[in-house]
């Protein structure tokens, strides 16, 4: 089984809400039965007016992502949800992801085909011109790991590794990372840093995480977005 992760851009002059409303409306329907599992991340009003982490390197950015797997993401094996995937938003980018759940959410477990409590942090990084990939790989999955789950209160966390791109024009990233948090932290870093009512673990959680992102991360070659997580199809199911 393969993991296949679309970034989509809405058409000029679409509003948000209208792409929005056909993913989940009519695209998940129209994915769900040819896949294994199939998560969309949507930027909704849910999450418009939050002032948590908001990064743009890639100039217009992907309103929404589509997460899906394959029994293969070969391309003859793909082409039926590539179809259906331009037809509902013609400029899109698309990889394969070998998929790392450092954080599984057992907090808050997503419910078929229901927005999932709090939000989703979606994250595309590129490689620093500075690391080599293997030096930027063992910073981000065997260092830095640790210190976003014990600095943060995220309840989910997915390291996606970009293994190749699938369409011709896909960006040149080399992760996906998709976190989840909680309601609040949205709107309050001392919640985002798991530090309610403790300025100083706020301070010190903060400039844990910052040095320890500034190692692998160069903040020009990444994409931040807030997202709310809708689980449609899980494994199994």
């Amino acid at each position: 089984m393969e993991k296949v992760i679309y970034a989509l851009w809405a058409d000029s002059g679409e509003a948000r809400a209208d792409l929005n409303a056909r993913l989940l409306g009519e695209v998940a329907p129209q994915l769900s039965p040819m896949v294994h599992a199939l998560r969309i991340n949507v930027q909704d009003d849910a999450v418009a007016t939050g002032t948590s982490p908001r990064i743009t390197s890639t100039r217009p950015q992907m309103e929404a992502v589509i997460q899906l797997w394959l029994d293969s993401a070969n391309d003859a094996a793909r082409a039926g949800v590539d179809a259906v995937v331009a037809e509902a938003a013609p400029r899109h980018a698309a990889w394969l992801a070998s998929e790392s759940t450092v954080l599984p959410n057992r907090l808050h477990p997503p419910a078929h085909g229901a927005r999932t409590e709090g939000f989703s942090q979606i994250v595309f990084l590129g490689l620093p011109p500075r690391l080599g990939w293997t030096a930027w790989r063992d910073i981000w999955e065997r260092q830095h790991s640790a210190v976003a789950v014990d600095t943060q209160a995220n309840f989910e966390y997915v390291q996606n590794l970009i293994v190749r791109p699938l369409t011709c024009d896909a960006p040149p990233y080399v992760a996906m990372i998709e976190e989840c948090f909680p309601a609040a932290a949205l709107h309050d870093e001392a919640v985002y840093f798991d530090a309610v009512g403790d300025a100083g673990r706020l301070a010190e959680h903060r400039r844990l995480m910052m040095e320890s992102c500034a190692r692998f991360i160069d903040f020009d070659r990444i994409d931040c977005i807030p997202t709310s997580q809708f689980d449609i199809r899980r494994h199994g199911s």
